[in-house]
């Protein structure tokens, strides 16, 4: 039996899917569970990196060494080729995602030898910059063929998504997908139907597409300056008043990227300095603690906690007190829709331009797909009903659906 492979690397996490002449399938990767988070955490010993949940659980145990997430982020960027530090070395970005790559690929290896694989990518992994775009995917293109991959292609992970979602029509329709990752949003509108399901070349049936570098990490990031960073001295006063804190300090903490930054002992003589001048002291103690236990990672996966719960609960609280020493602050849903209304907002005028560029009018789309991993935020689902009144919304499998979507076009590829 001939199988096919699509892999998703994504900016929180990833899938790889195998696809035979009748089905798709997710792989298990970690466990039976068959996504992966895209974390790395290097022992600072030099031992064997860990991976997925076992990366963040190490790093939650307190072990010393070092967490990086969001690596997808770096492709596009002048990060790709840079040396960061990892325990008593310093390694390439380039070698942090060959080596998550690499690892993902070691499961597959174990089911089938395969030299042939579609990889997924957002329609823009950098906003306004061909260039960066051009070189992001060429990046991840040599990490694949460095991995023993022949023939390499590259979909679209929003027309992925449209091809594991037209598995389940029985008419011919459009559909607008949604596709909302950890690091872009991704939008598309597709002629999906049962008849055209098989056909190899699809390009006429892409009406329109488009994408932003937004995610979900954004969001994170903005809850954590809203509701968190100014419990540990963000935008408070100094010197009476006469002043204010400096922004990037805490710009850093809640960015994931950049948390590693602040474990330096210029950074603490830096805050050990501003603690003279604060007028409330208790709160950069708070963001001192922080940094001197090295919980940058911890805080902002108890902030993501809270941005999920918030999809299915009015209210939940922020874990913080083990973390920061203060206050475990009860956070309300309206208090997350305003810290992430600009990139919501940013969405909606997304989607107006795919249906623009597409030609047509909100009435004419037959469903709306939503996918992702913050897709399920509900004033994203509000957002997409005010624009596409009375459309039915579809969802699927929110984190599986690009990969799967990405095996199918393996088979039509690869056949």
């Amino acid at each position: 039996m001939t199988l096919y492979c699509g892999i998703d690397f994504g900016t929180s996490n990833s899938t790889v899917a195998l696809a035979d002449d009748t089905r798709a399938w997710l792989l298990p990767l970690e466990g039976e569970a068959a996504t992966l988070p895209s974390a790395v955490f290097w022992d600072a010993d030099g031992g064997a990196p860990e991976y997925g949940r076992a990366a963040m659980a190490a790093y939650l145990r307190g072990e010393d060494g070092r967490l990086m997430r969001g690596l997808k982020s770096t492709l596009g960027s002048g990060l790709i080729d840079e040396r960061t530090a990892v325990g008593r070395r310093a390694v390439s970005f380039r070698e942090v995602l060959a080596r998550f790559l690499q690892h993902m690929t070691e499961k597959l290896r174990q089911a089938a030898p395969l030299s042939r694989v579609v990889l997924g990518r957002p329609v823009h992994f950098v906003d306004g910059d061909a260039a960066g775009d051009a070189k992001a995917q060429a990046v991840l293109e040599e990490i694949a063929r460095a991995l023993g991959f022949s023939d390499v292609a590259f979909q679209y992970e929003p027309i992925a998504a449209a091809l594991q979602y037209e598995q389940s029509v029985s008419a011919e329709e459009l559909v607008l997908i949604v596709d909302i990752g950890g690091g872009t949003s991704d939008f598309s509108i597709v002629r999906v139907s049962p008849d055209r399901a098989a056909a190899v070349d699809r390009a006429g049936d892409i009406l329109a597409n488009d994408g932003i570098r937004v995610g979900g990490t954004d969001f994170d990031r903005l809850l954590s300056l809203a509701e968190v960073m100014p419990l540990l001295g963000y935008k408070a006063s100094v010197r009476g008043g006469a002043g204010l804190m400096p922004n990037h300090y805490f710009l850093d903490l809640a960015t994931w990227h950049r948390i590693n930054g602040l474990y330096t002992q210029r950074v603490a003589a830096d805050l050990k300095a501003l603690r003279r001048d604060v007028d409330r002291g208790e709160l950069l103690d708070r963001m001192m603690k922080v940094v001197e236990d090295r919980s940058g990672h911890a805080l902002a996966m108890a902030v993501e906690a809270a941005k999920i719960a918030l999809s299915g609960a009015e209210f939940t609280r922020l874990g913080l007190a083990e973390l920061t020493g203060g206050p475990n602050p009860m956070l309300g849903r309206a208090a997350l829709e305003a810290a992430v209304a600009p990139p919501l907002e940013r969405i909606a005028q997304t989607i107006g331009a795919v249906l623009a560029q597409a030609g047509l009018r909100a009435d004419q789309i037959g469903s709306v797909f939503m996918t992702g991993g913050s897709s399920g935020l509900p004033a994203l689902r509000a957002l997409v009903e005010a624009a596409l009144p009375g459309v039915a919304i579809v969802t699927g499998d929110m984190l599986g659906s690009v990969g799967t979507g990405l095996a199918l076009d393996a088979r039509r590829k690869f056949r």
